[in-house]
């Protein structure tokens, strides 16, 4: 009886002895890649997608993803060289090539179309005319980000003057404004999913705009390396862009529920039904890329709008600072 348990557990071990250095060789041919993301939010769902179904993996990549909070803070990761990779808005690239830098960042890829943000009002009623704001204030966000000078843009678009017709709070840290504006701060809050949802249906107010519809298509949120990164690393950012479609594909072909499912790992907080109605709503106004291909035309809005906001010194062409030939490569459409 000993004899045949020992022989069953030296068995068992020359297994594992002979499975093991391969799994570890499998996991060590996968190059990793530092991956900073500005914020944790559904409006980045492609993402999450290609990551938990394992897209990176399949082109060779094992990705460490940290959260920036704030598009400044994760400029400043890619600079100092601590991450490969930083995902936030471009206007971040722009105010760096304007400064004069010599390895200025560059965006190579393209996730979302307009602003993730929604706008919410205090109270019960779903009614809602953008006069009613003037004389108010609206929790806004940190200024010189697009989220800001996107709400800034809207109200002028409307005939409402930021900081004279209305009063904007943008002294309060991304993650700190929906609890303060649940705690009673401000008549109005525009942020990102699932925030603003959350606060709905805990009775703090109601949705009652897009920012994303009401700021029209620009070049929001990006993927960006540093200029000796892409010299020294193009097929890593080819292979790191054509997972990433994939998971953009992916969403695009399945149901809010089905994308739900795959991502609420990412957001422990949030109830399964809650992400799904979000990933609803920003798939039905159509916030996704349908390539990481960047767009031009977006991002020439983008600069109207840091410059309506009196935050753009000099515009910047746009192949100073975006680098569309790695996502038509990843695509197979190189130029």
């Amino acid at each position: 009886m000993f004899r045949r348990v020992g022989l069953l557990s030296l068995a068992v071990a020359v297994c594992l002895l002979l499975v093991a250095p391969a799994a570890v060789g499998a996991a060590d041919r996968l190059q990793v890649v530092r991956l900073s993301e500005v914020v944790r939010s559904i409006f980045y769902a492609p993402q999450y997608v290609a990551l938990a179904k394992g897209f990176f993996e399949e082109e060779g990549l094992s990705i460490s993803l940290s959260t920036a909070w704030g598009a400044d803070k994760g400029a400043a990761a890619l600079i100092s060289g601590s991450v490969d990779i930083g995902f936030f808005g471009p206007e971040a690239a722009v105010y760096i090539y304007n400064q004069g830098a010599r390895d200025h960042i560059v965006g190579f890829a393209q996730l979302t179309t307009m602003d993730g943000s929604f706008f919410i009002k205090r109270g019960e009623s779903e009614e809602f005319d953008w006069e009613e704001v003037r004389g108010k204030t609206i929790v806004g966000a940190r200024p010189g980000g697009v989220p800001e000078m996107v709400l800034e843009w809207v109200l002028r678009q409307h005939g409402i003057t930021p900081f004279v017709d209305v009063d904007i709070i943008t002294n309060l840290a991304f993650a700190a404004a929906p609890g303060a504006f649940q705690a009673g701060l401000g008549d109005y809050i525009a942020q990102f999913e699932p925030a603003m949802t959350q606060l709905e249906m805990a009775g703090a107010g109601k949705i009652v705009a897009s920012m994303g519809i009401e700021g029209g298509p620009i070049t929001y949120t990006l993927y960006h390396a540093r200029k000796d990164y892409i010299e020294k690393n193009r097929d890593v950012l080819v292979r790191f862009t054509r997972a990433l479609y994939k998971g953009m594909k992916w969403v695009e072909e399945h149901s809010p529920e089905e994308t739900a499912k795959v991502i609420e790992g990412f957001f422990p907080d949030t109830e399964l039904e809650v992400i799904t109605k979000i990933v609803e709503r920003y798939k039905d106004q159509g916030t996704w890329n349908p390539t990481p291909i960047i767009s031009e035309e977006g991002f020439e809005h983008l600069q109207t709008v840091m410059e309506s906001a009196g935050e753009l010194v000099k515009r910047v062409p746009f192949d100073a600072l975006m680098d569309n030939s790695i996502a038509l490569e990843a695509l197979g459409m190189e130029e």
